[in-house]
């Protein structure tokens, strides 16, 4: 994690149809100020009439690729989290779109660490996927096989690193 909590005082908009996935957020980012919604209609009214600085968005059930254009428009950092859309396929998808991560439900429990790469990147003016595979690579491994990257060199020849 970077030396100093990037979160603290943050606007934060969490969105999923999963009241404990809500709750087990706003749980672990207790240096910000959590806002939370729970379909497509209550997250697209506070995204467009309450200011946030990240949002976390559900893809499955909230309509979170519908959610990801508000936020980017409303210059939000979205960042994509998943159970049921977890794929390759999604996550470039998430990284084309502008989203500033995809992170696996899976992996909630480290979302202070990564929100604060995102920040840290945003402050050094990096890619905020900067981390995501030194993060994610080995979860990725485990779930997708060793050579998942294969499946779309190009992409993952061109993917923003340290």
């Amino acid at each position: 994690m970077a030396s100093k909590n990037l979160l603290k005082g943050k606007r934060v908009l969490i969105v999923d149809d999963e009241p404990d996935v809500l709750e087990t957020l706003e749980a672990l980012l207790p240096m910000c100020e959590v806002s939370k919604a729970s379909s497509f209609a209550e997250a697209q009214k506070h995204l467009e009439n309450e200011y946030s600085d990240i949002a976390i968005l559900d893809i499955m059930g909230v309509d979170g690729y519908k959610l990801l254009e508000i936020a980017t428009k409303k210059k939000v950092i979205a960042v994509m989290l998943t159970a049921h859309a977890l794929s390759l396929d999604n996550t470039i998808k998430s990284f084309k779109e502008g989203a500033a991560s995809y992170i696996p439900k899976d992996e909630m429990s480290r979302i202070e660490t990564f929100l604060n790469d995102i920040l840290e990147a945003k402050e050094k003016g990096k890619s905020s996927w900067w981390r995501w595979i030194d993060r994610l690579g080995s979860y990725y491994e485990e779930k997708f096989g060793r050579d998942w990257q294969n499946k779309d060199k190009d992409f993952w020849r061109n993917f923003p690193s340290w």
